[in-house]
């Protein structure tokens, strides 16, 4: 899910974009993009595990393959994701972005790699393990760069938004597209290979890490300077979590547990549904394009129609990301909060019935999903700097990450195991259900306002 912290203050913007900055924007738009597009593949890559494999043979004991088991393995490399996030910050203070970033990159590159020669769904697990601690050090790492190097730095953070959004949309339609052509296998190797490069760019790109820090200081905060200790570390938190940033932190949870919930088996649940039923390719492309792709008619090869539907409903939530942040300057948030997931628990209750509808009504309502889900983002990170103090500000941005990525990658889990053993209505009303925490936690922090 794309991360975009808007409290940090601007810098002068009375001269052009520098050098500087372009290289450091150019890497962290690369970098961000990169994160976002191996996430959402994943979902992709499900539905392909839950036909192909059968069991997961731990030696000590054998499991079948379900949206359960599947579902918890998806949900240990997501939650991975999170849980870094936190040591990801520490860690920068202390041995620079442009280190990290590199080896984030070299992980996840090695990550989809591994994926790609993978003969088991334990390997599989041990390929999404790896990527999650990776990809876990990328949102601290890219965004303690941009706040310390680039001195237009509204401008940097307005890019690097635009590159995750990108990668959320691109990264599983680019998935779905090299599916009609080649094995998962291939694709996962294929993908691969960027991040690999993108990693080597890193290492030898020409830029000062700290360009910006005389000219956008932050008066020396603790959100600055960095945790020091095991007791600083324990002491500022108890600080912040005893105020009003608890309800913050619990709708960023809620935010995560809803969007990995819906979105992890969403491929899945449209797969057989009226309307999604596989187009062979050899009747959509002319037999010269099949010749020219090397795809023999009669080999099985289809359009997955849920596939562009889930790639869709990621790239209208650009629109989500727009209108969020329009709103945050102009209502106040926690409202926006409650209105917003008041919105994604009607949603929830209303999507079972409206797909037995059929495609189009569907595909109105998932048009909606899409944006709803990326709405509260702006909305929730703006809430972040209002209901926290100044030297206790990028530790509230560390737990906020832990929240989304790590608490919310139980949602996939979550999702697996309500398939697995109710159904979908049952999975829908549990989302429901976790949206109206978030309302009732946001109408809560306006209350204290």
């Amino acid at each position: 899910m794309r991360e975009t912290v808007t409290h940090l203050p601007a810098a002068d913007t009375n001269h052009s974009v520098n050098a500087n900055d372009r290289a450091i924007t150019a890497l962290v738009m690369l970098a961000h993009g990169l994160v976002h597009t191996y996430e959402m593949a994943v979902p992709i890559f499900v539905v392909i595990w839950l036909t192909e494999f059968d069991l997961i043979n731990l030696g000590i004991a054998q499991f079948d393959v379900t949206t359960a088991t599947v579902g918890v393995i998806v949900t240990v490399g997501y939650g991975l994701f999170g849980a870094g996030a936190l040591p990801g910050g520490i860690i920068v203070d202390r041995i620079g972005s442009r280190r990290l970033i590199t080896g984030c990159l070299l992980g996840m590159g090695g990550s989809y790699i591994l994926l790609g020669l993978a003969p088991s769904m334990v390997v599989i697990a041990l390929a999404l393990i790896l990527w999650g601690i990776s990809a876990s050090v990328y949102h601290p790492a890219g965004l303690s760069l941009i706040s310390k190097g680039v001195e237009q730095r509204g401008t940097g953070l307005a890019y690097h938004g635009v590159a995750g959004n990108l990668g959320i949309g691109l990264g599983p339609l680019v998935a779905a597209i090299l599916l009609l052509v080649a094995e998962w296998r291939t694709v996962a190797l294929v993908l691969g290979v960027p991040a690999l490069l993108a990693a080597v760019y890193a290492s030898q790109a020409s830029f000062d890490e700290t360009a910006a820090v005389t000219t956008a200081t932050d008066g020396g905060s603790k959100a600055n300077s960095g945790i020091d200790s095991l007791g600083e570390f324990l002491s500022e938190s108890k600080h912040l979590l005893a105020g009003s940033f608890l309800f913050v932190f619990v709708v960023v949870m809620c935010s995560g547990l809803y969007y990995r919930g819906v979105l992890t088996f969403l491929p899945e649940l449209l797969r057989d549904l009226p309307g999604f039923e596989p187009i062979p390719v050899e009747t959509l492309l002319p037999p010269t394009v099949l010749s020219a792709l090397g795809i023999e008619t009669g080999t099985g090869q289809a359009f997955k129609p849920q596939d562009y539907f889930y790639a869709g409903l990621l790239l209208i939530g650009v629109l989500g990301q727009y209108a969020g942040g329009k709103l945050s300057d102009r209502i106040p948030v926690e409202y926006g909060i409650a209105g917003s997931f008041l919105v994604l628990a009607v949603l929830a209750v209303l999507f079972v019935p409206v797909s037995a509808i059929g495609f189009g009504p569907l595909a109105v309502l998932g048009a909606l999903l899409g944006v709803a889900l990326f709405v509260v983002q702006p909305m929730y990170q703006a809430a972040v700097a209002e209901h926290t103090p100044t030297g206790t500000r990028g530790l509230s941005y560390g737990y906020t990450y832990l929240g989304v990525f790590g608490v919310g990658a139980l949602g996939g889990g979550l999702a697996g195991s309500i398939l697995a053993f109710a159904n979908v209505t049952a999975l829908f009303g549990t989302l429901a259900g976790i949206a109206l925490v978030a309302v009732l936690a946001g109408t809560t922090l306006a209350r204290r306002s």
